[in-house]
């Protein structure tokens, strides 16, 4: 049977991983997030106020607002 790990050395571990495994992903992620603002960006210009959740969401985000408070003015000005 194997030796207990200590608790402390298993957190280590595991930050010392996740830290790696952010980097090497990273990348991956970072074209993912500009495909789906292309996506999206095509999505706003073919469909109309109000918009599906999904759209909504990436809109406040970009905005920094909830989308509640946003106007079809304000929306209209990322398609440009």
């Amino acid at each position: 049977m194997a030796e207990r790990m200590s608790t402390a050395t298993r957190m280590d571990r595991a930050r010392a991983n996740g830290k790696v495994t952010r980097r090497e992903n990273g990348h991956y992620k970072q074209k993912e997030r500009s495909a789906r603002d292309l996506r999206m960006v095509e999505l706003l210009k073919k469909g109309k106020f109000p918009y599906t959740p999904s759209i909504a969401s990436w809109v406040s985000v970009q905005l920094g607002k909830p989308f509640t408070q946003l106007t079809e003015a304000q929306v209209a000005e990322l398609t440009k």
